[in-house]
């Protein structure tokens, strides 16, 4: 009769295996909802100034020591405020660099607590749940917030943050970073180029304008040199940036790049009409770009290029008298600077991108760190930090606070006095940014929305590769282009293929966690059926 007995339970030996997958699966569910595994971040109701608190500050350095020096400057002057906080710095020669180490450290919980980044990185960052706090309800706090009553320091008020440079911050329906610094595209012409072919330059550039300038910069002479500068080396136009090449164009034709949901809508009829512009004038040797030829300021600086579009932080390297001129001085041509915002098509309604460091906060389990934190990042907005740091090169302050202090409209006023301080094209370049804040525009933030902008650049990039290398660039020539290009950044798994047309985003692949999670709970449910369909079979043959 013993043997006759059905067996409700698990068989001794398999029971450990089933317990092992089990306990992978929970580990693997809490890795797949945030490595992290914390609470959503609330305010706390004051701070504790009795207790030590020791915060990592990353940021971005391109070996400038006067900026290096500011920041130093700056966290000392915040700790003599708050003694109980001691900030840790750690510089980085490039904003991708951050971005990876930011993404490894998530997995293990060492994220810092304070780091200068982008909003596109940080979009990546929110995959993992709570890991970097929203802004919000610190910025509305009464005690700890802009004009907070308990702050140690004159920090903005309500308002005083630039809004549409705040706006750059939100993803979804919160506010996940700070802007710390902003700049936009200017372009650099050798104004004494431009007269020497003919032209006057306008206000506003063309499209038109800088392309038949171009052309016309790229004739040589019957010696077969370039008529304009006598030179062997000539290349009229050279753009920097070439993902805020496409961005900007497609803005300003009103096509599609991308919705605010995530989905793909670069691969238009425009896009084909641009790249085909973009080839024309590779072809005549009148159009190039910094990562086919270097440097723009290079070539500007030495007279062989007539309009150079980069950065307005790049501003201190552009002309005869650049305090940061990367050339031999018996390289240098003397000419005349000027400073004009991106080409436009429509130049009564311009449009240019706005772009600049912001700073985010990450989650911790203790809310006083993140509290501390948040002191820190909030410090950056001072006047003190906001106007030494602009000063340096050619970024806008992100606060109004700062913007209409007696010393930096003291600063903007000086320009011409010397070639390193008040450089006359360094203040140009932020000038025109601070008149034209209203015409900027910021692209939308999701995860992935990286890879789309550095998937923009190389369309523009393999177009002018493709025609050096004297391809054909026709419509058979840009299918192509678009699939290598979907497939190389995987903008297919940023949405459905439905997104690549401009249709509603999906979710697309699943992580790598998400995949083996499912694997062990479906190995896991076939141990248990293949248990019980054997113990069945067993008490079937023994009741036989």
């Amino acid at each position: 009769m013993k043997n006759k007995k059905v067996r409700a339970g698990l068989p001794c030996r398999l029971l450990p295996v089933i317990v092992l997958l089990l306990a992978l699966t929970c580990g693997l569910l809490t890795g797949c909802h945030g490595s992290s595994g914390m609470a959503e971040f609330q305010v706390p109701e004051s701070f504790d100034t009795a207790r030590q608190f020791e915060l990592t500050f990353w940021a971005k350095n391109d070996t400038n020591k006067t900026q290096t020096a500011i920041y130093e400057k700056a966290i000392s002057d915040f700790q003599a405020i708050y003694p109980n906080i001691k900030v840790n710095m750690r510089l980085y020669t490039d904003y991708g660099k951050i971005y990876n180490d930011v993404i490894t450290n998530i997995a293990t919980n060492t994220t810092p607590n304070v780091c200068i980044t982008y909003p596109d990185h940080i979009a990546t960052y929110l995959t993992g749940n709570n890991i970097v706090v929203p802004l919000d309800d610190l910025m509305q706090d009464p005690s700890f917030g802009f004009g907070g009553s308990e702050l140690a320091y004159d920090g903005p008020d309500s308002g005083e943050v630039i809004p549409e440079f705040l706006e750059e911050g939100r993803i979804g329906e919160k506010i996940y970073d700070l802007p710390y610094m902003r700049s936009t595209e200017a372009v650099y012409i050798n104004k004494t180029f431009v007269e020497k072919l003919g032209y006057e330059v306008p206000d506003t550039l063309t499209w038109d304008f800088i392309w038949e300038v171009s052309e016309a910069a790229a004739a040589k002479d019957d010696s077969g040199k370039y008529a304009v500068n006598g030179q062997n080396v000539m290349i009229p136009f050279i753009y920097k940036s070439t993902d805020n090449m496409l961005i900007q164009m497609l803005k300003q034709k009103g096509a599609g790049y991308s919705t605010d949901e995530g989905a793909i809508e670069i691969f238009n009829d425009t896009t084909d009409e641009i790249l085909y512009t973009v080839a024309d004038h590779v072809k005549t040797g009148a159009f190039s770009t910094f990562k086919i030829s270097s440097y723009p300021a290079n070539f500007m600086n030495a007279g062989q290029c007539v309009f150079a579009i980069d950065s307005t932080a790049g501003s201190t390297w552009m002309g005869t008298d650049a305090p940061l001129s990367d050339i031999s001085k018996d390289k240098l041509v003397q000419f005349e600077t000027a400073v004009r915002p991106v080409p436009q098509f429509d130049p009564d309604h311009p449009q240019m991108i706005s772009q600049g460091p912001s700073v985010c906060i990450f989650n911790k389990q203790d809310p006083q760190e993140v509290l501390a934190s948040w002191l820190f990042a909030q410090y950056l907005l001072t006047n003190e930090v906001q106007i030494a740091y602009a000063e340096t090169e050619g970024y806008v302050p992100v606060t109004s606070k700062a913007q209409t202090s007696e010393e930096y409209l003291d600063y903007l006023g000086r320009g011409g006095e010397d070639n390193a301080l008040h450089y006359q094209v360094k203040i140009d370049a932020t000038q025109m940014l601070i008149d034209n804040i209203s015409n900027t525009f910021t692209t939308p933030v999701f995860n992935g929305s990286a890879s789309l902008r550095d998937a923009a650049g190389q369309l523009i990039e393999s177009v002018a590769k493709s025609v050096r290398r004297k391809e054909t660039i026709d419509d058979a020539y840009l299918k192509k282009l678009y699939a290598n290009t979907i497939s190389l950044y995987r903008l297919d798994q940023l949405g459905s293929g439905d997104a690549i047309g401009g249709g509603k985003q999906e979710l697309g692949e699943l992580p790598a966690t998400s995949k083996a999670l499912l694997g062990i709970l479906a190995l896991t449910w076939l141990l248990i059926a293949v248990y019980f369909i054997r113990d069945r079979m067993i008490n079937k043959q023994k009741n036989g």
